[in-house]
């Protein structure tokens, strides 16, 4: 027999003077295969049109579902409700900006965080169009495709306490991309551009080691892996500097 869920769905339109925060509940008959996706469209269809959260891919790849599921950040798509109890709460993800209900602006942030970081390849190399693309170990590549898997759905922001805290922490999300151009041999900075970057508490030296923003990565990034890489690497730059050599 089919459950009956419920979904305890937060409510607030920012750009409505009128609406207050408040939580408003909804009822369906769970089906085969179900994901919250699935669940909030056919809210959204059948019972209110005016819900906001935001989709795109429905697979995993866009990151645009993401959402606080029973207080732990996830993707709508890739959360079935029979992995669920049948009383389920949904929350915007925090640190980004509200834009309506469950659906908030991770775009804003993440541009931000592009600009921080110089998220580009860094080169003197005048780039020729018709020359042919530059050889890399194979080793390499996989390394630097490994790294460039975030779907930048911000879960790993919304779970990371100093995040919270700290408006300016680069977070799991910013440490990453910054190990992904450290390694990558095409970008010309050096370790010391890179600790004007992340070498403080804005950075790597920010993060508490909840190791949240790994649990709740939807690619299983290696992120904590990351931060142990480039607190090595910062470490031993800072020494540098410290002995003037």
């Amino acid at each position: 027999m089919a459950r009956s869920l419920k979904f305890n769905i937060f409510r607030y339109n920012p750009q409505d003077s009128e609406s207050t925060p408040h939580m408003e509940s909804f009822v369906l008959e769970e089906t085969d295969s179900m994901t919250l996706f699935i669940a909030l469209n056919r809210i959204r269809e059948e019972q209110d049109p005016s819900l906001q959260f935001d989709f795109c891919c429905r697979a995993g790849i866009c990151g645009s579902c993401g959402m606080v599921i029973n207080g732990r950040p996830g993707l709508a798509c890739h959360t079935k409700t029979k992995d669920l109890p049948a009383d389920i709460t949904l929350l915007p993800l925090p640190v980004f900006q509200l834009v309506g209900d469950l659906s908030v602006d991770t775009g804003s942030w993440f541009r931000e965080l592009y600009d921080t970081v110089e998220s580009w390849i860094h080169t003197k190399k005048v780039f020729d169009p018709a020359a042919p693309e530059e050889r890399m170990e194979d080793e390499v590549a996989e390394s630097i495709y490994e790294l460039d898997r975030c779907i930048e759905c911000g879960c790993c922001i919304a779970a990371c306490g100093t995040a919270r805290m700290r408006p300016d922490f680069l977070g799991a999300a910013g440490i990453n991309k910054v190990g992904r151009f450290l390694i990558d041999p095409r970008d010309e900075r050096t370790e010391q551009d890179y600790y004007e970057i992340i070498g403080t508490d804005m950075g790597i030296f920010g993060c508490m080691g909840l190791l949240a923003c790994e649990d709740v990565c939807p690619k299983h990034m290696p992120l904590q892996n990351q931060l142990g890489f480039l607190r090595r690497k910062m470490g031993i730059t800072a020494l540098k500097n410290f002995f003037g050599k």
